[in-house]
C-alpha cells in the first residue's frame, strides 16, 4: 500500500507493517537537508552585513560622495597655520614730540619778534574794556626818541639800555587819566635793566578830550615792568589837578588796568607768533 510520493511505505512482508528503516533514512536525510539550509541561510546573512559595513566605512573614510573627500586628522592645520584670536594691540612712536613753543621766546628778541611794532598793534580800537569797566582812549603817538617822552631820570637810562622807540596811549575814566608808554629793545636783559634802574617816570599825553595832567609838580602814581623785549611804565592821577595819594583806590585801579592791559598786549604779541611758527611747515 503506498500513500504516494514522498509518504510512508509498507514492506514486502506485510502490507500493513511500515518499513522503519527506510522512514528513519529518509528522516534523517531531511534532517541533513535543513541544517545545511540554515547554515548556508545565515552565512549569507553574515556576509550581508559585513558588506553593508564595509560600505558604510567606506562612505564615512573612503572621500566619495555629494560632499566631496572628506579629510583624516593628519590634514588638518597645525596650530601655527590658525589664526590668531586676538587683534594686534596699539604701536606708539619712542620718539616724543617736540613741545609747543614758547610764546615768551617770540618776544624776548628782536630776531624772532618780527611782527611789525605800531600803535594799534598795542592799542586797538578807541575804548578798553577791563571787567565791568569801561575806558576812553585819548591821545597816541609813536617816537624813535626815547627820552624825549619822559621826565626826571628815565630818558637817559632808555637811551643807555638800547631804547628803540616808544609807544604811548592815554585812558581815562571818572576824571582819571593814565598814559602808558611801551619801550622797545633788542633783547629782554635790555628791557628788564631798564625797568629796574627806572627813575622818574614816563611822560603824561594829553589830548583827544583828555586835558594836561601830572605836570607842574602834581603828585601821580607811577610804575615799571618789563616782559620780554619791551618795558612798559605807567603815570597816572588826576585829571583836576590833585595830588595822588595812597588812599586813592581809583587812581590805583585804574593804573592796576592799564598796566595789566599793557603785559597781556606784549604776551598775545608773543602767542600769535608763537602759533605762526608751529603751523609752519618744518623744513
Amino acid at each position: 500500500m503506498s500513500f504516494g510520493q514522498g509518504g510512508p511505505s509498507w514492506g514486502p512482508g506485510d502490507s500493513r507493517t511500515p518499513d522503519w528503516a527506510a522512514l528513519a533514512e529518509a528522516s534523517a536525510a531531511r534532517g541533513r537537508r535543513r541544517k545545511w539550509l540554515f547554515i548556508g541561510g545565515g552565512a549569507l546573512a553574515t556576509a550581508a552585513v559585513a558588506a553593508i559595513v564595509a560600505t558604510a566605512v567606506i562612505t564615512t573614510d573612503g572621500g566619495g560622495g555629494a560632499s566631496g573627500p572628506q579629510k583624516n586628522a593628519s590634514e588638518l592645520p597645525v596650530p601655527a597655520d590658525l589664526p590668531s584670536e586676538s587683534a594686534p594691540g596699539p604701536s606708539f612712536s619712542s620718539v616724543a614730540p617736540p613741545p609747543p613753543p614758547d610764546p615768551k621766546d617770540y618776544i624776548a628778541d628782536e630776531k624772532k619778534d618780527t611782527s611789525p611794532v605800531t600803535v594799534d598793534a598795542f592799542f586797538p580800537g578807541r575804548k578798553l574794556t577791563m571787567g565791568d569797566r569801561v575806558y576812553a582812549k585819548g591821545a597816541t603817538t609813536r617816537t624813535t626818541g626815547c627820552a624825549t617822552v619822559t621826565q626826571g631820570a628815565l630818558g637817559p637810562i632808555l637811551e643807555n639800555n638800547g631804547c628803540d622807540q616808544v609807544i604811548r596811549a592815554t585812558y581815562s575814566k571818572d576824571g582819571i587819566a593814565v598814559t602808558v608808554g611801551l619801550a622797545v629793545f633788542g633783547t629782554e636783559a635790555q628791557a628788564k635793566k631798564a625797568a629796574q634802574q627806572a627813575s622818574g617816570g614816563i611822560a603824561s599825553l594829553s589830548g583827544s578830550g583828555v586835558p594836561t595832567f601830572c605836570r607842574g609838580g602834581a603828585v601821580c602814581r607811577r610804575t615799571a615792568n618789563s616782559y620780554g623785549r619791551y618795558a612798559y611804565f605807567t603815570v597816572g592821577g588826576h585829571i583836576s589837578g590833585k595830588n595822588v595819594t595812597t588812599a586813592d583806590k581809583a587812581v590805583y585801579a585804574v593804573g592796576d588796568d592799564l598796566t595789566d592791559f599793557a603785559f597781556r598786549q606784549i604776551r598775545h604779541r608773543g602767542e600769535v607768533q608763537a602759533s605762526a611758527a608751529a603751523g609752519a611747515p618744518v623744513t
